[in-house]
């Protein structure tokens, strides 16, 4: 029992939504360890979506409308903490949504998916039964892709993403799109849009977005897109940690 005078009332809801998700088999073991992570960097950034995470959040729809084959890749903990939004937000977008895990076994990957279809997502691609290849290089079971998802995708929005693996998305010509609260990660640095802020903040703005931006035309679209640049939001993104005595 929480309550709600509690000055990190949200905060600690989502820990106990990921405990329960935890019990429930769908995270991974360090799962929670990697939410204790996140919880930390925002605590320092305020709990708050900054503008350099807005100007990253309106890069990456701009990138999604344009793209051919846009994917949101989700594992347990994404799943978990914002499974409704990610839903909405690859409605608005016309994107896919795929099963991603770095610790992948069979029983995960068919809870995960159980839950999207719960919720009327029935072409949730990464499932046991899909045709999978695999991406070179990836020297773990993220290595898998849906032939029809992530495999042949343009632009892919991984929350939550590991270092690896967006390098080497992104050197294949996609563009790879990370939401992580970490500034100063492999994952943030090597991504071609990184939006530095908490998925369960992130998600529901870009929907906002996407509701806005699906209504523009392309050379507009491509304005927002073109005029984005990584390197530079991620250092004003890191500037928004510094912390006053």
């Amino acid at each position: 029992m929480i309550p709600k005078s509690h000055p990190r009332y949200e905060s600690l809801l989502l820990r106990e939504k990921m405990v329960e998700a935890s019990k429930e088999g769908i995270l991974a073991d360090s799962a929670l360890i990697a939410h204790g992570r996140g919880e930390a960097f925002d605590y320092l950034l305020g709990e708050r979506t900054t503008f350099p995470a807005k100007r990253a959040m309106y890069a990456t729809v701009a990138s999604m409308l344009l793209a051919n084959n846009p994917v949101i890749s989700v594992n347990g903990n994404t799943t978990a903490l914002a499974i409704d939004n990610i839903i909405k937000l690859a409605e608005v977008l016309d994107a896919k949504i795929e099963i991603n895990l770095f610790y992948r076994t069979d029983e995960r990957v068919e809870k995960i998916a159980e839950m999207y279809k719960e919720r009327g997502w029935e072409n949730i691609l990464g499932t046991n039964d899909d045709e999978l290849k695999y991406i070179k290089n990836i020297e773990n079971p993220r290595a898998s892709a849906s032939k029809t998802g992530i495999y042949n995708a343009d632009v892919v929005l991984v929350p939550l993403e590991d270092g690896d693996r967006a390098e080497i998305l992104s050197k294949t010509g996609k563009t790879i799109i990370a939401i992580d609260l970490n500034p100063l990660s492999r994952t943030a640095i090597k991504s071609d849009i990184t939006i530095v802020d908490n998925v369960v903040r992130a998600i529901p703005f870009m929907c906002k977005i996407a509701e806005d931006l699906k209504e523009q035309d392309k050379e507009f679209l491509v304005n927002i897109k073109n005029d984005f640049d990584n390197k530079d939001n991620l250092k004003e993104s890191l500037e928004q940690f510094k912390v006053k005595g």
